[in-house]
Order: C-alpha cells, then sequence, then structure tokens
C-alpha cells in the first residue's frame, strides 16, 4: 500500500504552490487556481489544497525526507535567503531535521534520516 494524497487547508493556495514547486519540487496539475491546487511528485504521490481558514493541532505538520544532510541544508539555506524563518536543521533522535510554518499556515518539516529505526 502507498499514499495517495493529503488534502491541506490553506489561506493562500498560490502561496503554498510555490513553496512546494520552489522547495520541494512538486509539480503542478491542470486543476489550479485561487481556490484550489493540486500538485504531485515524483512518485505519484499528489497533495491537494483548499483555500480556507484551518487551526491545524499544534503537532500537525507535513514531512519531506532528504537523501543528505547536505540537501536538508540546502533547503534551509535557500528558505532563509528568501526571507523565511525555519528553526536551524538540528540532529534530533537520529534525524537531520528542521521545521518551518509556511506563511499560508501548514508546518513543514525537512529532514534526512541518519540512523536506522
Amino acid at each position: 500500500m502507498k499514499l495517495n494524497h493529503i488534502n491541506l487547508t490553506v489561506t493562500d493556495v498560490q502561496a503554498m504552490v510555490g513553496i512546494f514547486e520552489k522547495y520541494f519540487g512538486l509539480h503542478r496539475t491542470k486543476m489550479d487556481n485561487e481556490r484550489m491546487a493540486f500538485m504531485r511528485d515524483e512518485n505519484e504521490m499528489f497533495i491537494s489544497m483548499f483555500k480556507g481558514d484551518a487551526a491545524y493541532p499544534e503537532m500537525f505538520h507535513i514531512g519531506f525526507t532528504q537523501e543528505t544532510v547536505a540537501q536538508v541544508d540546502a533547503i534551509y539555506q535557500r528558505l532563509t535567503a528568501d526571507g523565511f524563518t525555519p528553526d536551524a536543521p538540528q540532529d534530533d533522535h537520529g534525524r537531520w531535521t528542521f521545521y518551518f510554518k509556511s506563511p499560508p499556515g501548514v508546518v513543514i518539516e525537512v529532514q534526512m534520516f541518519h540512523q536506522t529505526w
């Protein structure tokens, strides 16, 4: 079994699309406007987004796994260079990871596992 999709409610659909495109390599589908968007990754998993107000629980986030520490650090550096304020990457129980809250309201984790669970 593999995950097919996740649906997110965001305050600004196009801003979230831009973040997913620029930093995480997701691609838009044909259904893309101010109210909704659908994006795919290289594994054919997709994220759907609809405009609205959401109060996600404190621990809610989505995660993107990278293959190397350098890739995690590069995404962090790109985000900070573009004016975002993510937490600094750190070793957290066998993961090199950081979190940031996107302006449209979704917390994103970027991580690389360097310890077998």
